[in-house]
């Protein structure tokens, strides 16, 4: 849990790494069939291999899906967290294709926190992260974002 009263001296500061998440080819498969994304790039190995990726790539907003998870890893909740809800990104950059097969895990690093008052003894804290996930082995990450955050926490 991390106190109200500490957000301050976390600002600028890599607060938490989410463990490593596989991304095989199952995993790209099924969200291919929800999204209805079904790019051969995607889910077909062999044609996937006469491009200049070498194989399937995973989709890249099925990387930015699994932020809720390695954040849930990684950032510790308020103290008196009532719930969280996501508030939407003010940038996203999709740097790297995530190859089938391989693992990836999230930085998070604060980079603001607004009080946006209380009600009923509920305090809204809108929180902006920069979540940097990382590809294992890569030379640069999948993804950067700044991503916002609604905590709501009583006290």
């Amino acid at each position: 849990m991390t106190k109200s009263s500490d957000l301050p001296s976390l600002i600028g500061r890599e607060v938490g790494v989410s463990r490593w998440i596989t991304i095989d080819q199952a995993r790209i498969d099924a969200f291919a069939r929800i999204t209805e994304d079904e790019q051969f790039i995607h889910i077909d190995p062999e044609r996937a291999k006469a491009t200049f990726f070498g194989g399937t790539i995973a989709h890249g907003f099925l990387t930015l899906s699994l932020a809720s998870a390695m954040s849930d890893d990684a950032v510790a909740p308020l103290d008196g967290m009532v719930m969280a809800v996501n508030y939407g990104f003010d940038k996203l950059r999709f740097l790297s294709p995530v190859p089938a097969g391989s693992r990836i895990r999230g930085r998070f690093k604060l980079l603001s926190a607004e009080n946006k008052g209380t009600q009923d003894g509920v305090t809204r804290w809108l929180l902006k992260h920069e979540l940097t996930v990382e590809i294992e082995g890569g030379d640069k990450p999948a993804l950067i974002a700044e991503w916002l955050g609604m905590q709501m926490a009583k006290g």
